[in-house]
């Protein structure tokens, strides 16, 4: 890292009773001796002030939140900035058009004049983490002796707007544990961030959905853009990364940073109970069908295609992460694993608490299972299920006129009616007959003679091509029926009981317990800035030990031309047939990861660039509710591969000066 930048990692091992080496997602702010020791220990040569230093610079200087659903790294004192492609995605597609189709033919900025600056884009730049807990509790203390509810939000709100106006810089509250800590994280922020560069999906995303969390890989998942000050000047970061492209090897050290989203694994073995065999099934069933719909008509038109395509590409990635976490809990046996932790909780004097806490979540879930089950098929069909349903939505809401062209202007009504008509029927045939609104038992009734429904004619009679007015049938079916009516029966099942309360009460219980016995432990994902630590090298599956790394041979091994998710230009097929030896593409390690440390650097044991994390492997989709020795994995682009396109493909000679590169 350029400017001595360099850096410092830790992570250490969590879990009361099973601490292991590689796991956690630890705060840069509060990095304890410990944490550091095990870090050296196991290969890192930097010091705990090199990764998070408010007096001087550090590394966490170098890498921002891309409004807090990804991860970006500074690699120039220019303000160019590197992530993931699948970051820059819904970036991509916007600046796309039949024309200027930069998701199937890239975009490369052949000089700063060219980039493109997105709208309403901004980055974050950590200056400072802050204990302010005291603060905090004495905040609640008084507005509570004002008879005033002392929620997140209006904690939030208070604090935030105070530290705003004493710095000037954007303030976010964050509450860990459930509210047994509270940390102020402070941010400069910039609005001026202009694309420079993003590969062609067959090379972003070759392998696309089949691939995608599997191993081995061969994607080259990387963006890259400018950040620009308020003058229209290229922002100077505190730092920014050296890359290293050198050969890397198995057993290397490797660090992450970046801004993990959600995790939650203080979660209770009732709450994973729910989620694995209600809640995350039936979402996961609907969404493959509409993604089936979806896919169907991209690949018989690309005008549909260039449509849908950012839909899709958000739905898949939901829809297969939720689904292998639904195995994945059930194959490690996540359950048995938190019933296990939950009985050495209960132990003692001190364990009557959690003891009360599980009896009573235990009791909540079950009686919830069938008001949650009717919610959930509603919301997945009639709210969120189709364009045509967020449409209705905003015409229910919206107080002026709906601009109809434009609303209808991203909608393809043949996907729409296909999407539709499934979703009807699915709402019908799941969602018990007593939710229903008047107006839907009514066409319904209209439409069945002794138990055989003509769902052709019920779709048709509410189907119109033109714009949805409030008087039309389609309008009048999606709705009949509003969340609110589906809330009631959850909340009278809740009485007094709050199941979102008892869920915060149980992770308070679980880390007051975790402390009491001394385990090091670290809060679940919440967006701020976290280290994580490991080593390159790959797993077993099957009883076969998959490679490391994959290598370019393997992407013409896979080529397909028939199937979009492995076809390749052919100038891109030429390049890579022509090249003497293989190149690397992708190596895997067992760095602790989730949504949110997309484009987060992969980074060696002296604090260079080595790689950029973008996916996990299958059998690490249990890791929202728990890491899995051996089996969490992160797979990663390497850096030499992306230097490679840089210049070979894309031709960008001119963006090598500004960047710091050893050994390449």
């Amino acid at each position: 890292m350029r400017k001595k930048l360099t850096l410092a990692l830790l992570l250490l091992l969590c879990m009361p009773a099973f601490l292991r080496a590689d796991e956690g997602m630890w705060m840069v702010g509060s990095l304890s001796d410990r944490l550091v020791r095990t870090m050296q220990d196991s290969g890192l040569r930097l010091e705990a002030g090199d990764i998070y230093n408010v007096d001087s610079t550090s590394l966490s200087g170098a890498i921002v939140s891309m409004n807090f659903i990804g991860t970006g790294s500074m690699i120039s004192p220019d303000g160019l900035l590197i992530t993931n492609h699948h970051v820059a995605y819904a970036d991509v597609f916007s600046l796309s058009s039949a024309d200027y189709n930069y998701l199937e033919d890239g975009f490369w900025a052949r000089s700063r004049e060219e980039e493109i600056r997105i709208p309403g884009k901004t980055v974050q730049y950590l200056l400072r983490i802050t204990d302010v807990t005291d603060e905090v509790e004495a905040l609640k203390a008084d507005l509570q002796a004002q008879g005033i509810k002392a929620g997140m939000r209006k904690l939030s709100h208070l604090v935030e707007k105070k530290y705003e106006e004493q710095t000037g810089c954007k303030a976010s509250l964050s509450s860990m544990w459930a509210g047994s800590k509270y940390y102020l994280s402070l941010y400069k922020e910039y609005d001026d961030v202009r694309l420079v560069a993003a590969p062609p999906v067959c090379i972003a995303a070759f392998g696309g959905d089949i691939d995608n969390w599997e191993w081995p890989q061969h994607k080259g998942d990387f963006a890259l853009y400018r950040v620009y000050d308020s003058d229209g000047k290229p922002v100077t970061p505190s730092g920014w990364l050296t890359i290293n492209a050198s050969p890397i090897a198995p057993g290397d050290f490797t660090l992450i940073l970046g801004y993990p989203g959600r995790t939650d694994r203080y979660s209770s073995s009732a709450k994973v109970d729910y989620l694995s065999t209600l809640s995350l099934p039936i979402c996961n069933r609907v969404r493959a069908d509409q993604m089936a719909i979806i896919k169907k008509w991209m690949d018989r038109d690309e005008a549909v295609r260039l449509l849908y395509a950012d839909k899709y590409f958000t739905l898949s990635n939901i829809q297969e992460n939720q689904e292998g976490e639904v195995q994945c809990v059930e194959r490690f046996g996540v359950k048995d694993h938190k019933l296990s932790e939950e009985k050495r909780m209960h132990r003692g004097r001190k364990g009557r608490r959690m003891r009360e806490l599980n009896a009573s979540l235990d009791s909540l879930y079950f009686a919830l299972r069938e008001p949650e089950r009717n919610r959930i098929w509603y919301r997945e069909t009639l709210v969120r299920g189709s364009g045509l349903c967020l449409v209705a939505t905003r015409l229910k809401n919206s107080h002026k006129p709906l601009d109809m062209e434009k609303e209808y202007a991203v909608l393809d009504m043949r996907v729409e009616k296909e999407l539709f008509a499934y979703n009807v029927q699915k709402y019908y045939e799941n969602v018990d007959s007593t939710m229903w609104g008047p107006y839907q038992k009514e066409l319904f009734a209209a439409h069945t003679d002794r138990g055989c429904t003509a769902w052709d004619a019920l779709v048709e009679s509410l189907w119109t091509d033109g714009y949805m007015t409030r008087e039309a049938p389609i309008y009048l079916f999606l709705t009949d029926r509003s969340i609110q009516d589906f809330n009631k029966p959850v909340q009278e099942v809740c009485g007094d009981h709050n199941v979102a309360e008892l869920n915060a009460e149980y992770t308070r219980e679980t880390y007051r317990y975790r402390e009491r016995s001394k385990v090091e432990q670290y809060p679940d994902a919440n967006s701020t800035m976290r280290l994580t630590y490991g080593k390159v090298g790959s797993f077993v599956r099957d009883g076969e030990a998959l490679p490391w790394q994959t290598y370019t041979d393997g992407i013409l091994a896979k080529e397909d031309n028939s199937t979009y998710d492995f076809h390749l230009h052919q100038g891109w097929h030429e390049m890579l047939a022509s090249l003497p030896e293989p190149l690397p593409v992708n190596f895997i390690t067992d760095n602790d990861i989730t949504g949110g440390n997309s484009g987060s650097p992969v980074l060696n044991c002296r604090g260079e660039l080595i790689g950029l994390a973008f996916d996990g492997n299958k059998e690490s989709l249990a890791s929202d509710v728990q890491w899995v020795e051996g089996y969490t994995k992160c797979i990663c682009v390497n850096m030499s591969y992306v230097l490679w396109i840089l210049k070979e493909y894309a031709g960008m000679d001119y963006l090598f000066p500004e960047m710091d590169i050893r050994e390449w």
